[in-house]
């Protein structure tokens, strides 16, 4: 039996749920609160677009974060629960998300990534995502190079 996901607009009373869920999840990024409710603020520069994956309503599994200054956005960060891994969860997310950040007109969407982030580099790969780059040294704990990528979209 499948489970329904519902995607949708991340809101305030997400944002604990979405910090307890990132704790879990150790290459997740790590935000504090107020980070999250920062980039909620659409008076925040560079806007962001926060996403949030449900399978009921207020059962979190996952959530996504891009900042937002056409042509381009980056994506900060796509994190799902364990439980939900490989289920197709982040893809959805990230459909959801091209689709508000081409509203936005952003055409390319850019990352970087540990690049012993196995998991997130094949991720990124399937939903489209090339290498385009290397920052050496770019994170700090531990010391680790960020591999860059990039991918279009209409």
């Amino acid at each position: 039996m499948s489970t329904e996901v519902r995607v949708r607009v991340m809101d305030a009373a997400d944002v604990d749920a979405v910090t307890a869920l990132a704790a879990k999840l150790p290459m997740a990024p790590q935000w504090q609160l107020d980070a999250y409710l920062a980039a909620l603020d659409p008076q925040t520069s560079p806007v962001r677009i926060a996403l949030v994956a449900e399978t009921a309503p207020r059962v979190l599994i996952g959530f996504t974060v891009a900042s937002v200054i056409p042509p381009e956005a980056e994506l900060e960060s796509i994190a799902v629960v364990w439980e939900f891994q490989r289920r197709g969860v982040a893809w959805r997310l990230f459909e959801a998300l091209t689709d508000k950040l081409a509203a936005a007109g952003v055409t390319k969407v850019l990352l970087e990534v540990r690049a012993s982030n196995a998991a997130a580099l094949s991720l990124y790969r399937v939903l489209g995502f090339a290498e385009t780059g290397r920052r050496p040294g770019y994170y700090v704990h531990p010391p680790e190079d960020a591999v860059q990528m990039q991918r279009g979209i209409q």
